[in-house]
């Protein structure tokens, strides 16, 4: 995962409610092993309205409880694809939080008003560290779980944090370490 420090650039308005990850990513898309290509299927079905556009940028703004619904990962995976970097709504579905943190895509959750003039706006800086979301010359604060903050800004996915603890790992390895066969008395 690459680090995140600041997301700057256009945002992408979405301002639907209760997308939920089989809008994202339609199932007839999750049958790639690969985690990589699923941009050009995003919100496949949707993209077959009339007047349907989604611009590239890094920054998507959007509608309550977005990513509601089944634990794809592909929803993520397709939205990072596309060039998103960040996702700012009022709320999201909890697994799908969780999954976009877990590959780098930041999910930023902003007041309802606030996603709106942001959306309004076409421009933003979001800067992880002081956790700011900065457009149209105002400037609102986000929250965010220190622990996810700390793996974001150091670009560690699961198996990053895991290495952290290389050490630790390889002592109780060798502490268990024992010649010969284990056994138990009954």
């Amino acid at each position: 995962m690459e680090p995140i420090q600041v997301i700057e650039g256009g945002v992408t308005a979405l301002l639907r409610d209760d997308v939920d990850t089989d809008q994202i990513m339609p199932k007839q898309f999750l049958k790639r092993v690969e985690r990589t290509g699923y941009g050009e299927f995003l919100f496949y079905d949707w993209a077959k309205e009339p007047g349907w556009e989604l611009p590239h940028n890094p920054i998507l703004a959007t509608g309550r409880n977005f990513g509601c619904g089944s634990s794809r990962e592909h929803a993520p995976w397709g939205l990072e694809d596309y060039g998103f970097k960040a996702i700012v709504a009022p709320s999201f579905g909890d697994i799908f939080y969780s999954n976009c943190t877990k590959i780098g895509l930041l999910p930023v959750v902003l007041e309802e008003e606030d996603v709106r003039a942001l959306a309004g706006a076409g421009e933003t800086a979001i800067d992880l560290e002081r956790q700011t979301v900065a457009f149209s010359g105002h400037e609102v604060g986000f929250e965010i779980d220190p622990d996810i903050k700390h793996r974001l800004l150091n670009g560690l996915d699961d198996i990053g944090v895991t290495l952290g603890n290389a050490d630790a790992i390889e002592r109780y390895e060798a502490d268990r370490e024992r010649s010969g066969p284990v056994t138990t008395a009954l």
